[in-house]
């Protein structure tokens, strides 16, 4: 059994992930529920919009927690509020004006808990920084999210109290508001608005980025116990994203990539397999561990090469938008399933 990096610190990071997860399903029940109260068109048209761009982030959110790699369940406490929120939110007892006033305090959750998760990545390590790297489209849209909110409430509330429609000029307020936080934030990477969630290329990538980084900062460190935990955490993302794509990638590809290149790409895997199984079993204060590590970096290297241009350029010529995003969702389901038997499951009261 090797030595993983999933101690305490990174354990509470992926609980903390899974609670976003349910927080960010719970948002969307709730416009879809908000859209069967008789809005007006306008505000209508802009949840309509939230919850384009919250079915997009559910996706992001899913491949953060892939990227991530361990499986966790959600904080118990959140899942009983999630509970007792989706009940409240279903009955009569709120008005519109208080089920959206409880949406935008719920969009506010949200980002506080993203920004947390990326500000602890950064104390914990960059590998840790570089998976939830994505987070931040769904950080800064919630917030944007929130802006738009305050101007429903302003209407809604105006609406409710007086019988009479607010003045008309809180949306150019809301606008100049979502600005503000663009400007601050344009830097960001964010999910275009044409994509309902990564393609196979964003996600394959991520993984090798992730990969390494952890290199990186095993050759980095003289810890023996570091670099043992180092090397397990690349033991099992490489296990998982290994087995994910010759489960679901290598098949699909074949047809228009050629049984030749692709059985290269097994067979260069296998290889992989066969060193990490070595690596495994040398003792991480001998100078031969170091050495047999660069030798695996280099074997994922030709092999990286490989994937990120013929293969990638071959999905591109050949596979449209939507296929290339529902085979990231069927490599993404792989990988969390074949993560789960690895044996990296958090329990939900971390």
């Amino acid at each position: 059994m090797v030595a993983t990096l999933d101690d305490t610190k990174r354990n509470a990071i992926a609980v903390k992930l899974a609670s976003i997860k349910a927080l960010q399903q719970l948002v969307i029940e709730n416009e879809q529920l908000l859209l069967t109260q008789g809005l007006d068109a306008e505000i209508g048209d802009r949840i309509r919009n939230f919850l384009n761009d919250d079915e997009k982030n559910l996706g992001v959110l899913e491949t953060v927690i892939g990227q991530y790699g361990i499986q966790a369940e959600p904080k118990s406490t959140v899942t009983q509020f999630i509970e007792k929120a989706r009940e409240l939110f279903k009955g009569s007892e709120l008005s519109l004006y208080e089920k959206v006033s409880q949406h935008e305090l719920l969009k506010h959750q949200l980002v506080m808990s993203g920004l947390i998760v990326h500000k602890a990545a950064q104390k914990i390590g960059a590998d840790v920084l570089l998976a939830i790297g994505p987070l931040n489209t769904i950080n800064f849209e919630n917030r944007a999210h929130q802006e738009q909110l305050k101007g429903i409430l302003e209407i809604l509330g105006v609406r409710e109290f007086t019988g009479q429609d607010a003045d008309q000029g809180i949306w150019a307020r809301v606008q100049d508001a979502m600005a503000a936080v663009s400007g601050v934030v344009g830097s960001a990477v964010t999910q275009t608005s044409d994509k309902s969630d990564l393609n196979i290329q964003d996600v394959i990538r991520l993984d090798h980025n992730k990969v390494n980084t952890l290199f990186t900062e095993l050759l980095q460190s003289d810890n023996p116990q570091k670099i043992q935990e180092y090397f397990g955490q690349i033991y099992k993302d490489l296990t998982a994203h290994a087995e994910a794509e010759e489960e679901v990638v290598y098949p699909s590809v074949r047809p228009f990539y050629g049984q030749d290149n692709t059985q290269e790409l097994f067979d260069e895997q296998a290889q992989q397999k066969r060193l990490l199984e070595e690596i495994k079993a040398i003792d991480p204060s001998s100078s031969q561990f170091k050495d047999r590590i660069k030798q695996l970096m280099d074997i994922i290297g030709d092999h990286i090469r490989q994937e990120e241009s013929t293969m990638f350029a071959a999905i591109r010529n050949n596979l449209s938008s939507d296929q290339s995003e529902q085979l990231a969702t069927e490599f993404k389901a792989a990988k969390t399933r074949i993560q789960e038997k690895l044996g990296v499951v958090s329990e939900s009261n971390v």
